[in-house]
């Protein structure tokens, strides 16, 4: 069974632009994500899959500069961009990633890997809420084939694995139950605007270890509350 990692990765973000090569710890956020990835058993490639935009150019121009695996596509068209850049493996399942995730818990990607190589499901949900930014999904390439092919809706398209969440009862799936010590919602550790990147910095600094454990990321917020507030009043953006 051959599961892929592909990382989605853009500069325009509108509320934090350039997020993903910003400066983070003593490397950058990308760095975070691409190596904490590595560390998720049971995959075969970890791939960066950015847009064919010029403003892209410098996430081409990382990848190449550290020897990491990149595909460039749609901006707009994520979905069109992962079935692109996932083709050319030829892949059981496809694991999303993305790059505003520098705590990317690659110890519960890891149980979620063996569970779908157990199991043989479609996709792989998650039970119970997480801090926004942990989380991996994973879902059978013949499945995102098959979004790709008769998804029409924008949010279908941005947003990759939606159309498996809203008709949930047209894939067979499995449900994967995080340790308690993850489940804690109330914690932002992801990089959306100018207070997330001040929260993740002040991990990062805590730290100085891009493989920190997630576990001890989220004892370290309920530990530190006046960095937890940071990012509180952050609101998500709706799907649309």
């Amino acid at each position: 069974m051959k599961i892929i990692t592909i990382i989605q990765a853009r500069m325009g973000s509108t509320r934090l632009h350039g997020k993903v090569l910003k400066p983070l710890g003593d490397t950058n956020v990308l760095t975070y994500v691409v190596e904490r990835c590595r560390k998720i058993e049971g995959v075969a490639e970890v791939i960066v899959a950015t847009s064919s935009l010029p403003q892209d150019d410098a996430i081409a121009s990382w990848c190449e500069k550290h020897f990491v695996t990149y595909y460039r596509g749609s901006e707009e068209d994520v979905l069109d961009r992962y079935i692109q850049c996932a083709k050319f493996y030829k892949p059981d399942y496809v694991m999303r990633v993305t790059s505003d995730c520098p705590f990317v818990d690659y110890e519960m990607a890891s149980e979620m890997v063996a569970l779908v190589k157990s199991t043989k499901v479609e996709v792989i949900y998650i039970e119970k809420q997480l801090p926004r930014g942990l989380a991996v999904e994973i879902i059978c390439y013949n499945a995102l084939c098959r979004i790709h092919e008769i998804s029409t809706e924008q949010r279908h398209r941005e947003h990759v694995t939606y159309y498996a969440y809203e008709f949930k009862d047209e894939f067979s799936y499995e449900t994967y139950e995080p340790p308690s010590n993850r489940q804690y919602p109330q914690f932002r550790i992801t990089l959306d605007t100018e207070d997330d990147y001040i929260l993740c910095n002040a991990i990062a600094d805590h730290f100085n270890d891009k493989y920190i454990s997630s576990a001890d990321v989220i004892a370290y917020l309920n530990s530190n509350h006046e960095v937890a507030e940071i990012n509180a009043h952050v609101e998500q953006k709706e799907v649309k």
